[in-house]
């Protein structure tokens, strides 16, 4: 069997639904990321799990732990599977920063992957450091299932690599729900495909089910047809 990761991020925290950049700011899960997580729990039990890893921060600890509790598996802690940083925009608002910091923001809507924050990294830093642990936990497990709970920049920034994906636009055409599921399937340790995306079916019924929104506003530029308008 090819080795299965379950690649999932952390429930919604107290700062999601604010459009807060909260990378390297320890915060926590919220109750509804909580009740996420629970659901996403109830929806792998039946599921074999070989190892469940998660980031430093204490919303994926908690996030794996909840979800690992059927399986007889320890969290371990990676520390290189942390969040992107944004060193001075740290819990601020996308509003905020586009008015405080228009320019070093428009420079970081353009290139997020080369481009970082005064005190912050690229999504190249990142994945220097993720992508390697990503290695390792499949030469690791080969021909077993694994969890691994990141973030959302973190989690896009390996799909991307991974697929093979420009992950210049990591931010733009790929997202990553509080307590989504991914799947990815390796047939060895570079070759990946992707069996499922972004999937929150487990809790969509919930009641007060978060609508975050989107820090990259590529989706709400006008679209230019070949005629001007």
């Amino acid at each position: 069997m090819p080795t299965r990761i379950y690649l999932v991020r952390h429930g919604a925290t107290e700062l999601t639904a604010e459009d807060c950049f909260a990378g390297s700011t320890d915060v926590p899960l919220s109750d509804e990321g909580r009740r996420q997580a629970a659901a996403l729990a109830e929806r792998l039990k039946c599921d074999r799990l070989d190892g469940i890893y998660a980031s430093p921060m204490g919303r994926t600890i908690e996030t794996a732990r909840i979800v690992g509790a059927p399986h007889d598996c320890q969290v371990r802690v990676e520390p290189d599977l942390r969040e992107i940083a944004h060193g001075h925009w740290e819990e601020r608002t996308r509003k905020e920063i586009e008015r405080d910091f228009s320019e070093e923001y428009e420079a970081w809507e353009e290139d997020p992957l080369t481009i970082a924050p005064a005190g912050g990294e690229s999504g190249i830093q990142v994945l220097a450091r993720a992508l390697p642990v990503m290695r390792r936990i499949v030469q690791t497990h080969r021909h077993q299932s694994v969890l691994i709970v990141s973030h959302k920049g973190t989690n896009r920034l390996l799909i991307s690599s991974l697929l093979g994906f420009d992950a210049r636009g990591y931010r733009d055409r790929l997202d990553q729900s509080p307590a989504a599921l991914t799947i990815l399937e390796f047939a060895n340790d570079v070759r990946a495909r992707l069996r499922l995306f972004n999937d929150i079916s487990h809790y969509e019924a919930l009641p007060d089910r978060c609508t975050e929104q989107r820090l990259s506003r590529w989706w709400s530029l006008p679209i230019h047809g070949n005629d001007g308008s």
